[in-house]
């Protein structure tokens, strides 16, 4: 079981089951969601996660036509990112973990756009879009 939490502690989950396809995505949206240089993914069913607790405080912004993203609307926490095209699983924001995921992030995403100021040095794959 991983759990999470927003950072004010309203909305909690839980995750059962394995995490998988972290990545870091420095697409222009999930640099400005996140308030970061890049935003910090990992794949999951969405049938593997039970929110706990504060689900009615979770708000839903559609990014673009294809994409929602969750956060918590008393503090801001980004919690997940929704693709239309896979209904059945959702990007937990690996910030909000409370716990070891179990996985590490294995590739960057749409360095194309990354933010100018932010070195990649880790020596991870870079895709200049998806992957």
């Amino acid at each position: 079981m991983i759990r999470g939490s927003c950072l004010c502690g309203t909305v909690r989950f839980e995750i059962s089951g394995a995490l998988d396809r972290a990545s870091h995505c420095h697409c222009s949206m999930c640099r400005k969601a996140h308030g970061a240089a890049f935003g910090s993914y990992a794949g999951v069913p969405k049938a593997a996660l039970r929110w706990t607790a504060g689900e009615a405080s979770i708000s839903r912004y559609a990014s673009s036509g294809d994409v929602t993203r969750t956060f918590c609307s008393v503090c801001g926490s980004r919690l997940e990112y929704l693709h239309r095209a896979q209904p059945d699983r959702i990007a937990i924001a690996l910030g909000v973990l409370d716990d070891d995921p179990g996985v590490r992030p294995e590739l960057h995403l749409f360095v194309a756009d990354r933010a100018p100021w932010y070195d990649l040095a880790d020596g991870l794959p870079r895709f200049a879009g998806d992957a």
